[in-house]
């Protein structure tokens, strides 16, 4: 019975986050599609773990790294395995599944389509880490982690994906420098998200609160100017 309950408690947190995000496309996607790529990005997760371990492991391994330092490992392990895996992975769901689609028809649905595929990505997470806390059911603490993952992680994702998928919209408006465009928002994402969890896991004081806030609070921020500026755009999208 615990299960079940920690499967609602995980996926809880993406929920909120999909229903505040879905109110800024004044042309709502169908239900159908909604639930197709959030589907597809819990589904994500799992090849995600298998790519991760394989790349800490060539990582941890090669001798080359090795003679660089701890902290060179620390920084491949963190930055590349993890966070440019795990944005990538979010990417390849909305290339593979939205952009031929019929239901991709203004530039904003790009955006919103990576954030769908990312909260799903982080209710997978947010699921695999209440089961780590055992059988026994302990209410306070699966409230805490869940409350902590809603402001934390589950947000992460929506906004480096979000931010991936403004560079989406871009490159599909601007052709000649689509490749520069895509480069540029997975750059961003993972380089952001690595930082995300590099400060949290590696840097101590102040500043391992400090720099995770500055990441959320400024990526929520150019967001909203994201989506206000691709709104105007979407009287001359050629999609």
């Amino acid at each position: 019975m615990v299960y079940p309950l920690y499967t609602i408690f995980g996926i809880a947190p993406s929920v909120v986050w999909l229903l505040f995000y879905l109110r800024k496309d004044h042309h709502p996607e169908s239900n159908k599609m909604i639930l197709k790529i959030f589907f597809y990005g819990m589904i994500a997760a799992l090849p995600a773990i298998l790519v991760e371990m394989g790349a800490l492991r060539a990582i941890s391994e090669a001798a080359f790294l090795n003679s660089l330092g701890q902290g060179v490992i620390t920084v491949l392990n963190i930055f590349i395995a993890v966070a440019f895996v795990e944005e990538f992975l979010k990417y390849l769901v909305v290339r593979g599944k939205v952009m031929s689609s019929s239901e991709l028809d203004e530039p904003i649905d790009l955006m919103l389509y990576m954030i769908i595929a990312a909260l799903g990505f982080a209710a997978s997470e947010n699921i695999l880490v209440l089961f780590s806390l055992g059988p026994a059911f302990l209410f306070g603490e699966t409230v805490s982690v869940t409350v902590f993952r809603f402001l934390g992680a589950t947000f992460l994702h929506a906004l480096c994906s979000g931010t991936v998928g403004y560079f989406l919209a871009l490159s599909l408006l601007e052709t000649r420098k689509k490749g520069r465009f895509v480069l540029l928002g997975l750059t961003l994402a993972f380089l952001l998200h690595g930082l995300y969890n590099f400060s949290i896991i590696e840097i101590e004081g102040s500043l391992s609160f400090l720099i995770p806030i500055a990441i959320l609070l400024g990526l929520a921020v150019f967001l909203t100017y994201g989506f206000r500026r691709l709104k105007k755009l979407k009287s001359i999208c050629r999609i």
